[in-house]
């Protein structure tokens, strides 16, 4: 018979009360900031316990390290984590040769990064998987940040009627929040996981841009150390919303080229190994021939490199 734990029966507030250093006024502020289940606390670090909650650093370290006493948060086999990846979802893209390359469509619980020169169809793709993850769960919402004005209710509409789903409905589903600058960039994804956290159904998180601000506002090489910490920390917000809430989550990324490179293709993602690191799948699409594109998988920890050539139609994408 198993042996039943101290905090079976206890709400996430009474646990959290639980924690050494922890009484009703501290739970109180760790619950106003965020801090609201023991994962949230055992994932953090001591100084956000120490700006949320006003404890030491002492105390902190205790709060967290006793939450993840409580998860049994140590290692696990391959067989119990093969299982947790029966809950990924794969979200087509309504091409096969596009779902093929991703081993299925664009996975849930990871950050997928989309990079492209102008018109390479990043933003296209970003609103196509916004209808096609309504098409598997009809109840499904998605949450788009908009950081540059890209945003289309218009090419919504087309690509549900294209999947032949109520294109009203669709939209009403479609969360969207402009972005002004970086930090108004960061606070949204905050606000997405509060909506998470009050029941919303979100499968699909949109950062479109992810670097426009970025690149705006830290400029010169004296502010790039600045704004990579920045752009970090924002990436590690993402991913906790990815893997905490099993949300399929999209970033759309901007290009340079690199001047001295002589041979091959010069275009870079802007971001640098920040951005590459903390992506799971990348994606560089780029225009192919006769106005279609190419959409090339540069980066998977479980696929091979390949790439797939397609069509962006008014109604949709296909195979070419």
């Amino acid at each position: 018979m198993k042996k039943e734990k101290k905090g079976d029966n206890m709400t996430e507030a009474q646990q959290i009360q639980e924690l050494p250093g922890v009484g009703a006024a501290t739970a109180e502020k760790l619950v106003g900031a965020g801090f609201d289940n023991l994962m949230s606390i055992a994932v953090s670090t001591p100084g956000k316990m120490v700006d949320a909650a006003g404890v030491t650093e002492s105390t902190a370290r205790k709060m967290i390290s006793s939450a993840r006493d409580a998860l049994e948060m140590g290692f696990e086999s391959g067989d119990e984590l093969l299982k947790k990846r029966e809950l990924i979802v794969k979200l087509s893209t309504s091409s096969q040769s596009f779902d093929d390359i991703m081993g299925g469509g664009f996975e849930t619980g990871s950050i997928t990064e989309l990079y492209a020169p102008y018109g390479g169809g990043k933003t296209q793709i970003a609103h196509l998987i916004a209808v096609t993850a309504q098409l598997q769960d009809p109840e499904s919402e998605t949450i788009y940040i908009d950081t540059e004005g890209s945003f289309r209710p218009e090419r919504i509409k087309q690509f549900a009627e294209g999947a032949n789903l109520d294109p009203d409905e669709v939209l009403k589903n479609v969360k969207v929040a402009r972005a002004y600058n970086s930090d108004h960039q960061m606070l949204l994804v905050s606000k997405a996981e509060e909506l998470i956290k009050s029941g919303t159904n979100v499968k699909v998180l949109v950062v479109d841009s992810l670097t426009s601000h970025f690149r705006a506002e830290f400029v010169g090489r004296g502010t790039l150390a600045d704004r990579q910490q920045k752009l970090n920390k924002h990436m590690h917000d993402l991913a906790k919303v990815a893997q905490m809430y099993n949300v399929c989550v999209i970033v759309t990324n901007q290009v340079m080229s690199k001047p001295d490179q002589f041979f091959g293709d010069p275009t870079e993602a802007i971001g640098g190994h920040i951005v590459g690191h903390n992506s799971t799948f990348r994606i560089y699409l780029r225009k192919g021939k006769k106005g279609s594109r190419v959409a090339k998988l540069v980066d998977a920890p479980n696929l091979p490199d390949a790439e797939c050539n397609f069509m962006i139609e008014e109604l949709g994408i296909k195979d070419l």
